[in-house]
């Protein structure tokens, strides 16, 4: 019996999250929830034509569910639009080569590209915060790997291995860190098209650290427009202890003024309880956001947050308020926490303590990036 490519891409995605389930063996690090994937997809509505990118591709889960968005929603595609779709439309940068091979292989289970295509649209075992590779893109979906430093091992005077914390320095760059995640938004808007759109998951740390974080922010506000955060619920990765956001924005050129009028924020954390296995996160689950967003004009929104509805997930803040914020902070939080409302409102024990290993996992985190940055300047003092 022979099997079209849908079928056996299908089963391949199947494999690569049961492989996810093994967090022992850090697989899961590089597969993102499909239905958050294709939530974000849906309302980014990839175009027959673009060219899309995931500088952190990890299997390819953002690249293949926008094929197949292109592919449902465009059931007419000209002789070379499916050409450019196949072998031109979809890039990818995976700095691990194993995992690279399986994004390579996820490709062409599913019809895309092929065996001796080059250049190959996934490249394998490059650091896509080591440089601007000088491409530039319509759109970039991606989720960084989650860990708050980049850092390299050394071997010091007295022949021991250590890691030192390495901080990227780009001409490109609004500031130089050691923090991934700033790094990866930075090269984000680098790499995007004028006007170009993108949308990418980011830790909360993000959101509101000081120093190069703020500057991040301050830059990203002007220069780009950034329109859209959703908040998003705890439990649903299967790297643990992770507190994540999606941040849309598009890239725009130079102004006087910035390009951020009005940030939009869907809260999908507050209040909501997910667990990889007894609760998985459904698409269904983000069928609000998806409306909220309104991805068919997203300029005419209507929050649900109001004086007289207070519990609304929906809501709108300018750019002034944004900007009065300490620090620019973007971690803004609204709704009232049940749990701690009302000790008869609690979660389930086994709710309650995954959160507890979650926030524990989140704090020796912290501890050792503050404890990397101590040995780093003990090192420079001596």
């Amino acid at each position: 019996m022979i099997l079209d490519a849908d079928v056996k891409g299908d089963a391949y995605e199947g494999l690569l999250e049961k492989n996810a389930q093994d967090t022992k063996g850090g697989a899961g690090q590089y597969f993102t929830p499909r239905p958050l994937i294709k939530a974000i997809v849906d309302v980014m509505r990839p175009q027959p034509g673009q060219t899309i990118c995931d500088p952190a591709c990890g299997t390819g889960g953002f690249l293949l569910a926008s094929h197949d968005y292109i592919v449902a929603t465009s059931p007419n595609l000209t002789k070379d639009q499916k050409k450019h779709l196949r072998f031109e439309a979809l890039h990818g940068v995976e700095l691990v080569p194993n995992v690279a091979r399986l994004c390579v292989m996820n490709f062409l289970l599913h019809g895309i590209g092929s065996e001796d295509q080059e250049p190959c649209p996934i490249r394998s075992g490059e650091d896509s915060l080591a440089s601007d590779p000088g491409d530039r893109f319509d759109m970039v979906l991606t989720n960084p790997p989650f860990g708050k430093k980049s850092s390299i091992t050394i071997v010091n005077a007295e022949g021991e291995q250590e890691r030192q914390a390495l901080t990227v320095v780009r001409d490109d760059f609004w500031a130089s860190t050691s923090n991934k995640q700033l790094n990866f938004v930075q090269h984000v808007k680098t790499i995007l098209e004028m006007n170009g759109r993108a949308a990418i998951v980011v830790p909360d740390n993000v959101l509101f650290e000081g120093g190069a974080g703020e500057t991040v922010r301050r830059k990203l506000l002007h220069e780009c427009d950034v329109h859209t955060l959703l908040r998003l619920p705890t439990g649903i990765f299967y790297a643990q202890g992770v507190k994540a956001n999606v941040l849309f924005f598009d890239r725009k050129p130079a102004s006087e003024t910035p390009w951020t009028k009005t940030l939009w924020i869907y809260d999908l954390r507050t209040n909501q309880h997910f667990t990889l296995k007894t609760n998985p996160l459904k698409r269904s689950d983000l069928d609000d956001f998806v409306k909220c967003y309104h991805p068919e004009n997203r300029h005419d929104r209507t929050p649900t947050w109001k004086q007289e509805t207070p519990d609304g997930r929906w809501r709108a803040f300018t750019c002034e308020e944004l900007r009065q914020r300490d620090k620019v902070s973007l971690d803004i939080f609204w709704l009232k926490d049940e749990s701690l409302e009302d000790s008869a409102n609690l979660a389930d024990p086994d709710v309650i303590a995954s959160q507890i290993a979650e926030d524990l996992r989140a704090a020796l985190e912290q501890f050792e990036a503050i404890a990397e940055d101590l040995n780093e300047r003990g090192s420079r003092a001596e």
